[in-house]
């Protein structure tokens, strides 16, 4: 991330904003079951309101040095594990939910993106969801992700790549400048 998305990113106003705004348009109606999955944390605004909501979270990140961070912030409240969702370091079937929020755009590559919602799909139980929201293309968030790794995720055709993959009941909804979505692991 750039200086700029690190400050904003790292915020107490995008904090109060995921809190009030993000994460309940995101998870409306979300069920997410006792054990859950986030994607990408990175400075932990997210996860510091879905600890409060589930009673046992896993958070996967990337980078070492957020992941450090992360692990002195939440203590034993939270398990931080380092590693890259493009391969998750867990069981097939571990996670009642698996969420990604504001950061499918930084995944380098719709391959990279592809093999992330395979894994997200493999380490969910049957019937488990994944959800979350990312970004829309605009003006203002390329220019926010000067510098920064930037593929942005087109909500109309997640549908059909998430299908491929092996996810049913996908749902895409839209609101202001981002997009939500929801997706099912296949029951037996």
């Amino acid at each position: 991330m750039n200086l700029i998305h690190r400050k904003l990113c790292g915020s107490a106003r995008w904090a109060d904003k995921v809190e009030r705004e993000v994460l309940p348009w995101a998870l409306a109606d979300v069920p997410l079951g006792p054990k859950v999955l986030e994607l990408g944390p990175g400075f932990g605004a997210t996860t510091r309101v879905l600890a409060r909501r589930v009673p046992e979270l896993t958070i996967l990140e990337i980078d070492e040095r957020s992941a450090g961070l992360l692990e002195r912030t939440f203590g034993p409240q939270v398990r931080v594990v380092h590693g890259d969702a493009t391969r998750i370091p867990a069981e097939t079937g571990s996670f009642d939910t698996v969420v990604a929020f504001t950061m499918l755009h930084h995944v380098p590559s719709r391959a990279a993106q592809d093999r992330l919602f395979a894994e997200a799909l493999r380490v969910l139980r049957p019937g488990g969801t994944f959800a979350g929201s990312d970004g829309l293309a605009s003006a203002g968030f390329r220019l926010l992700h000067l510098r920064d790794i930037m593929v942005v995720v087109d909500p109309d055709e997640l549908p059909g790549r998430l299908a491929t993959i092996g996810f049913e009941e996908v749902t895409i909804g839209r609101g202001a400048g981002s997009f939500r979505f929801r997706a099912k692991r296949p029951a037996p």
